[in-house]
């Protein structure tokens, strides 16, 4: 039999497939995700999501270190605010004292390298566990962006190196960088969450921050998972508007939005790997049903062939060990 090509010579070996590798994973890839209680010596294990922590800040740092350790260079944080701090004007999310603005701080003096990304929106801090506030039961746009914006420059002070948007109010980017540019934070970078789509796969988050709301859902203001057009517009929108980096959340059911926005924009592009992503490897492969360090780094480097330049992940750890093993 005499062929012309024989792609499978590219395929035989172990070295001979890695030196053609389209698509390489690295631990400078991986944004980390930490969620941060208040306390001290709080090491709570969530419970949908096996092996994965809120820490208070005592031990947060310590796992901060770890992470750059690793060569982990980026982390995303989000706090689990108190109900006695909750309100509906986001009274908590802009005070100087907060967790999240203490956490910023004390992660900075601890490991200055370490880029610092946090978590701008009201659902922690609701009393409604929405991402914005609320009149009449209804979320309401402006006067939401307008704590955004306040929200984001105390993040800037306390010394985040980018404010993440994650709540898909009209207009927030354009307002967050408004406010940032007036009060001189001209280095603070924007990652926006652009096309966050209303999804089945939050739910192991929500348990972690106590977040879910408390009546209807987010589908006024998170997109319809049956649009793709829409995705692009939005992204497009946040770049136009000043964001630094655009995002798509969630990322497994959305390879295609993900290299849609990569195609549009001529900004690095996230991709987050969301709780009920990662608890559902965790769960089939408990049962047996899959091998479990495959499937992460099967689905991480989908998600970079996809076109996402960074990916926030819960296996952000698991993947750096299986690289360098």
């Amino acid at each position: 039999m005499y062929l012309q090509r024989r792609n499978r010579i590219l395929r035989q070996s172990p070295a001979i497939r890695s030196l053609i590798a389209e698509t390489l994973l690295t631990p400078s890839d991986f944004i980390a995700p930490i969620f941060i209680d208040e306390g001290e010596n709080v090491n709570t294990e969530i419970a949908s999501m096996p092996n994965y922590y809120r820490r208070s800040l005592d031990l947060t740092i310590k796992e901060v270190k770890e992470l750059y350790s690793m060569g982990i260079k980026s982390v995303l944080l989000f706090v689990k605010a108190k109900d006695e701090v909750k309100d509906n004007k986001g009274t908590e999310a802009v005070n100087p004292n907060g967790l999240m603005q203490r956490s910023i701080k004390a992660i900075k003096d601890a490991v200055p390298e370490m880029v610092v990304m946090t978590d701008v929106a009201l659902d922690p801090f609701s009393s409604y566990g929405h991402d914005g506030i609320v009149e009449n039961g209804e979320i309401v746009n402006d006067a939401t962006v307008e704590v955004l914006a306040q929200m984001s420059v105390s993040h800037a002070q306390a010394g985040a190196d980018f404010v993440a948007p994650s709540d898909m109010m009209d207009g927030r980017i354009a307002a967050i960088r408004e406010a940032l540019e007036h009060n001189g934070f001209t280095k603070t970078g924007i990652m926006a969450y652009s096309a966050k789509y209303a999804s089945c796969f939050y739910g192991p988050f929500r348990d972690a921050l106590d977040s879910a709301p408390g009546f209807g859902d987010k589908k006024t203001y998170q997109m319809d998972y049956a649009n793709r057009i829409e995705a692009v517009r939005e992204a497009v929108m946040d770049v136009e508007e000043g964001a630094d980096i655009v995002m798509v959340k969630p990322a497994l059911a959305y390879l295609d939005i993900i290299r849609e926005v990569k195609n549009a924009v001529d900004v690095p592009v996230s991709a987050y790997n969301i709780s009920g992503e990662y608890a559902m490897i965790k769960a089939a492969a408990k049962m047996g049903w899959i091998n479990e360090e495959k499937a992460i780094l099967e689905t991480l480097t989908s998600m970079k062939r996809a076109g996402a330049d960074l990916i926030a992940t819960y296996f952000a750890k698991d993947a750096v060990r299986l690289l360098n093993a």
